[in-house]
């Protein structure tokens, strides 16, 4: 347990490894001297924590896409206040369950009025995602959803004083244009679609949540906030649902657990990546969810992304990756980027 306490802006600020070069070297050229025999199992060590890194990034993209697909599902069936306190709940009783020896120390932190916005505007994201969810593709919101690191970019300038150069400009002007193409507003001869419109919303209060966990990072556990996320969700939407409860048959429950208990391992396996490998190495791994996001939609949902979503989603990749890349480069002093 005490590994997983390492928070994922410890690495997020480390410098970027050449994983690559080592994978090059012989194993005869280990055995060379007993400096080199050293230097090799120091290399071949790192490299296998990037492998467990990237493997945990994949399985965490599928375990959130999954857990996508089964609320889209669910909320055919049933109000989205309900899917949402579904969850909520069911991811903090996991929570409970699994940290039942640490619960009480890891609720305690100074950062409790923070840590509150932050899982408010978490559970606004959630509601608002699985509104858009109802009637767009999973791949066309999982899309949508990249934008939220580009506006993290753009809202870190009055919340937290950052200053942004004309290169990361840039970045943000093709994500922005990505958006844009995938919601085309006008192109049926209306507006925007409504879930369109909702998805935005997630990706801006995303954003918001995102700055939120930077500022908590450096003195609070990665599981204290995971706990303040479920807890106020829970008991927020424990207060709404009632007067939209819809009563599920043993197979809606049987969802709604299952929903829950992904969301509980995702956030497992994300903790785990981020503590095994850098995150300048895993970070563009998380695009993989598109992948998953894709053959879900298909497999259920008979949907396959039209060729404006692709579009759109190679730009708004494209967009994230530079200005994570620029990000990692970027001296402290440094604003000319």
């Amino acid at each position: 347990m005490k590994n997983w306490q390492k928070t994922e802006a410890t690495n997020a600020e480390q410098p970027v490894p050449s994983y690559t070069a080592f994978s090059l070297l012989s194993h005869s050229k280990a055995r060379t001297a007993h400096g080199t025999t050293l230097r090799m199992t120091t290399t071949r060590s790192q490299s296998d924590n990037l492998a467990a890194g990237i493997g945990w990034m994949l399985a965490t993209m599928c375990l959130f896409t999954s857990m996508d697909t089964v609320a889209k599902y669910l909320t055919l069936s049933f109000d989205i206040e309900q899917v949402v306190w579904a969850r909520f709940t069911f991811h903090m009783l996991f929570l409970v369950i699994w940290l039942r020896h640490r619960l009480f120390n890891l609720f305690i932190t100074p950062n409790w009025k923070l840590q509150l916005a932050r899982s408010a505007c978490l559970l606004l994201t959630t509601t608002l995602f699985f509104n858009g969810l109802r009637t767009t593709p999973i791949a066309t919101a999982s899309t949508i959803m990249f934008l939220s690191p580009v506006l993290v970019t753009v809202l870190a300038i009055p919340l937290l004083g950052e200053q942004v150069g004309i290169r990361r400009w840039l970045g943000i002007t093709i994500g922005f244009l990505g958006a844009m193409v995938i919601v085309r507003p006008g192109a049926n001869g209306g507006g925007v679609e409504i879930g369109h419109l909702y998805l935005m919303g997630a990706a801006f209060s995303n954003a918001f949540y995102q700055i939120a966990t930077r500022q908590v990072r450096a003195t609070d556990d990665s599981m204290t906030s995971l706990l303040y996320s479920g807890l106020v969700g829970a008991i927020l939407m424990s207060i709404i649902v009632p007067t939209q409860w819809t009563h599920p048959d043993a197979w809606g429950w049987g969802l709604f657990i299952v929903m829950g208990l992904l969301g509980a391992v995702s956030h497992f396996c994300l903790i785990r990546a981020f503590n095994s490998a850098e995150a300048s190495a895993i970070v563009p791994f998380s695009y993989s969810s598109l992948l998953w996001a894709t053959l879900f939609g298909f497999l259920i949902f008979d949907t396959l992304p039209d060729h404006w979503t692709l579009i759109g989603a190679a730009l708004i990749v494209s967009s994230g990756l530079y200005i994570f890349h620029r990000e990692q480069l970027r001296a402290p002093s440094n604003v000319n980027d």
